[in-house]
């Protein structure tokens, strides 16, 4: 793999002989490796770096939120599915809040860590989340893009106080409380009993929606792209939308033209298609994509969003793409009284099927990537931001399988994110605004850093590990 084509680099890629964590804090890459020290496995260092995240950028993430995982063991591969449904008792008429109690769904990060640390882990859910207590209990210091976010909320929640500065002490007690408890107790703390009763009084859940909660092993979906198999979770995340868009950029020539109509197209699909428990294979038939490849994209709206994403891989090569998020910035703006979570608003995704469905979930955005060549692990990659995931997922595995990018060089190249007709450009792609136009759409050259998300990745290099993490956030990726 090559540096960067004449961009301006951020840092060269993380080096490690035996493990590697990649992460957007430091706190949690920090966490993770040392969980990797002591003898923890991949999935014991990704679930560590998963609850710090929860303390270390908590308008993206927290128990209150939801969680999807790809684990590659021993040649296999398992696709977790944590997301939760709307309540039982909703239907088509029933309106949907963007923020608030209305917008909440029964929360599955809790269950998918314990579904992740029984079945892959060494150490135990206790073990992975004390870092995270210690860390809520006795304060940190906020990171420059974890201040910005907490800035940039809408519906911050009034119970932690004045929005921090960068560098700021932060102490959040409630959480680390609430954190032992399930530590000590297991899932059901939160699922059932004081926890569960609390989480429905704030929204508009019942207690039964959170006790029948239970996450899933799905089929996880895939793509050969030039050579190299992509992996994505299938609805009611949108994992499809990127292997689309990758199967139809296969049908064009290469160029930032070829990107923009391949994922405009795919997005298009993805929208009208994905919904919980759809069969979206046929959206990945060689004819369907040759078919699309001739046809013109039309422009579809995206919902805003934040998440964060952990990787890990470790010297056992197990390799792990986790995500989890809150959706909007603090979800929907409840924090439940007296327990430090914060509920998601991941309701507001029921806007794209037009209708909630009792008991369904929405369609989501967040989606872990996973690379594999000539049957082995080439490396997990994830890009957050809402609804940019799926087009930064293009964009990542078109720079690394494409133009040979490392890890950290791909994460770093300019974007473009699209928006029904218009498309974000980031700075490094503001000589491209007459390519956009050519398309009939509209170039607007963004200043701000936040629409691009931002991402990790980690990669078998020879006999040794390349990682990146995002330089538009705070963290980075170390190993040993």
């Amino acid at each position: 793999m090559r540096p960067g084509l004449g961009e301006d680099r951020t840092r060269p890629p993380a080096v490690a002989a035996r493990a590697m964590a990649a992460t957007s804090q430091p706190l949690a890459t920090t966490a993770a490796v040392r969980m990797l020290a002591q003898g923890g496995n991949a999935v014991d260092a990704a679930l560590t770096a998963a609850a710090v995240l929860c303390v270390a950028e908590p308008m993206s993430t927290g128990a209150g939120g939801d969680l999807f995982a790809l684990v590659w063991r021993d040649g296999e591969l398992g696709a977790l599915d944590a997301a939760g449904p709307a309540p039982a008792s909703v239907d088509a008429t029933t309106p949907v809040d963007e923020h608030g109690p209305r917008s909440v769904t029964v929360p599955g990060a809790v269950a998918g860590w314990a579904e992740l640390a029984e079945r892959y882990g060494r150490r135990g859910l206790d073990a992975c989340l004390t870092p995270a207590i210690e860390i809520a209990e006795g304060g940190y210091a906020i990171g420059t893009t974890a201040a910005r976010l907490w800035s940039e909320a809408e519906h911050p929640p009034v119970e932690l106080g004045p929005v921090p500065r960068r560098g700021d002490v932060v102490h959040l007690p409630e959480l680390a409380a609430t954190l032992r408890r399930i530590a000590a107790e297991g899932p059901g703390a939160f699922y059932r009993g004081a926890l569960a009763e609390a989480i429905a009084s704030a929204s508009w859940l019942a207690e039964s929606d959170l006790a029948g909660f239970a996450p899933r092993w799905v089929e996880p979906l895939r793509l050969a792209y030039r050579g190299v198999e992509v992996i994505e979770l299938p609805p009611p995340t949108q994992g499809v939308a990127a292997l689309e868009a990758l199967g139809i950029l296969q049908e064009l020539p290469l160029g930032l033209a070829s990107r923009l109509q391949a994922v405009r197209l795919a997005l298009a699909d993805a929208y009208e298609h994905v919904r919980d428990g759809a069969d979206v294979g046929p959206l990945l038939a060689p004819e369907h994509l040759r078919r699309r490849a001739r046809e013109r994209a039309r422009g579809v709206p995206g919902p805003a969003g934040g998440t964060v994403y952990a990787c890990v891989v470790d010297e056992d090569g197990m390799a792990v793409s986790l995500i989890q998020s809150l959706f909007a910035h603090f979800g929907s703006g409840i924090m439940v009284p007296g327990t430090g979570l914060t509920l998601n608003n991941r309701g507001a995704g029921f806007a794209v099927a037009g209708e909630v469905a009792a008991g369904r979930r929405p369609y989501h955005t967040l989606i872990p990537g996973m690379l594999l060549k000539d049957g082995g692990l080439l490396g997990p990659f994830g890009i957050m931001g809402g609804f940019i995931q799926a087009q930064a997922h293009v964009q990542f595995v078109s720079a690394v399988i494409d133009d040979g990018l490392d890890p950290q060089a791909a994460l770093d190249r300019p974007r473009f994110r699209i928006d029904g007709d218009r498309v974000q450009l980031e700075h490094g792609l503001w000589q491209e605004s007459d390519t956009v136009r050519s398309l009939g759409l509209e170039p607007v050259r963004e200043r701000e850093l936040t629409p691009f998300g931002g991402g990790q990745a980690i990669f078998v290099e020879r006999e040794s590990l390349i990682g990146g993490s995002d330089g538009r956030q705070d963290g980075y990726a170390a190993g040993y």
